[in-house]
């Protein structure tokens, strides 16, 4: 089987190649998976892609301006060939080596999506969750979080630990079947809403975490919380195309 890790990128030239590096570093062979990497550079401004493009085995797509991590996701999804996909953020926040955790139940056939839960990977590192609050941007987050992963569990009947998880991965015919219609991170809860909505179990693994803060360039906000929860009221009623007349 292939793995399709699609990176969404915007300005992210401090970062990229260290995690591309880490991407590769993943030995998937012990999962019997091959790997293609693909990077949607979202309007970048700076270096991004050319430093994507300059690394072995990295597919570059470039949009011409910045529409928003959903929509860099919907375009990597179209353009990646791997029977799993996996969405891997261009910073450095998200460990790459969790994939070992992430991707056994897709191959092993006990899950059809797994999501990389940040809370449980708190609860499994005893003593670090307070460490991890030092910065307002990781609070304010952090809060954000708990409050859309609550309103989708209770709109939704899920008991998800973490809906805003970069760390998301489909077999391919999963995410394909969903038309994903939000251009920013409120993609994050309308996938979530839609695969609940499609009757699909998520599979949580537990992962590690390392926040930066806004000065090294973290880019969600309250207007992206607020537009989460909007989401998540706005799918409740959504059904999958099977089920429509």
């Amino acid at each position: 089987m292939k793995l399709s890790i699609i990176v969404p990128a915007f300005n992210e030239e401090r970062t990229i190649v260290a995690l591309l590096d880490a991407v590769r570093a993943v030995d998937l062979g012990r999962l019997g998976l091959e790997r293609e990497v693909v990077v949607v550079s979202d309007g970048s401004t700076d270096a991004t892609a050319s430093l994507a493009r300059a690394q072995p085995g990295v597919a570059v797509h470039e949009l011409g301006v910045n529409r928003g991590k959903g929509a860099a996701v919907r375009h990597g999804i179209r353009h990646a060939t791997g029977d799993l996909i996996l969405i891997q953020d261009a910073d450095l926040e998200y460990d790459p080596q969790d994939y070992l955790a992430l991707l056994p139940p897709l191959c092993d056939g006990r899950a059809r999506v797994v999501y990389g839960s940040r809370l449980l990977g708190y609860e499994k590192q005893s003593g670090n969750e307070g460490a991890r609050h030092h910065h307002r941007a990781y609070r304010s987050a952090y809060v954000g979080g708990r409050i859309v992963t609550e309103l989708a569990n209770l709109i939704y009947g899920t008991r998800l630990t973490d809906v805003s998880t970069c760390y998301k991965c489909f077999h391919a015919a999963v995410i394909r079947a969903i038309p994903i219609e939000r251009d920013r991170f409120d993609w994050e809860p309308e996938v979530t809403a839609k695969i609940a909505r499609s009757g699909i179990a998520i599979f949580e693994v537990p992962i590690t975490y390392r926040p930066r803060s806004f000065a090294e360039g973290k880019k969600i906000g309250v207007r992206d919380g607020l537009a989460a929860l909007w989401t998540l009221a706005r799918y409740r009623t959504w059904r999958p195309k099977s089920e429509r007349r």
